[in-house]
């Protein structure tokens, strides 16, 4: 092996090591900055309108923060993006919260997403294996879920509601595995659109248990 070889593996070794570093300071303060602007819309008690408006809101911010995240606005476009998906959930959390032993409720769902996070994303860091190849079928599992989810709006079925939540789970710990290989593995060399592939991984997850965790108590 050439030392010309030897120097290109540990400066990419190096380059992913630094997106790493970036992309989990970059997801940990979006995250915390995200749980704030969940705690004032809880506060304002907003109304199952608001939410939908704030989540339409940041699907838009979402498609801003990919474009600007080579320029140097993109910091301020994620914590726009990532601040307003978090006051969207003001809504829900003050319904199950409202429940019994719902604040407990609350922490267990953001436990157990952290540790299932923590968890797939430390292996796939580790192990540096290439989950590429759970792309399609990542994509049209999320397809039906968000097909599914739409009808059920219509038929407000309980049990639908609980496949669907069940099948984002699932869906999510893929992405988890699919989005930090990525960065490992030179699929992905921008720390901003990394957080935000994580950060959406992290919010997915922690609705759907909440629901499914929820959906017990929810009289």
């Amino acid at each position: 092996m050439s030392q010309q070889t030897v120097y290109s593996a540990d400066q990419s070794r190096l380059q992913v090591n630094k997106l790493l570093k970036n992309t989990y300071m970059l997801l940990s303060m979006t995250l915390a900055f995200s749980a704030v602007c969940a705690g004032l819309a809880m506060a304002m008690q907003i109304g199952p309108m608001m939410s939908l408006g704030l989540s339409i809101g940041g699907l838009i911010l979402l498609f801003v923060t990919l474009r600007k995240a080579e320029g140097q606005s993109g910091i301020f476009w994620v914590f726009a993006f990532t601040g307003m998906q978090g006051a969207s959930l003001g809504y829900i959390l003050n319904h199950y919260a409202g429940m019994a032993n719902g604040p407990q409720l609350i922490m267990q769902a953001l436990g157990l997403t952290s540790l299932i996070f923590i968890t797939l994303s430390g292996y796939a860091i580790t192990t540096k294996k290439d989950f590429s190849f759970m792309r399609g079928f990542l994509v049209a599992g999320l397809v039906i879920v968000i097909v599914g989810s739409i009808v059920n709006i219509f038929l407000g079925s309980g049990p639908v509601f609980m496949a669907m939540n069940a099948g984002l789970a699932l869906l999510m710990t893929g992405f988890i595995l699919y989005d930090t290989s990525r960065i490992v593995n030179g699929g992905e060399t921008n720390y901003i659109r990394a957080t935000v592939s994580l950060y959406l991984d992290f919010l997915n997850l922690f609705i759907a248990l909440l629901n499914l965790m929820g959906i017990g108590n929810n009289d």
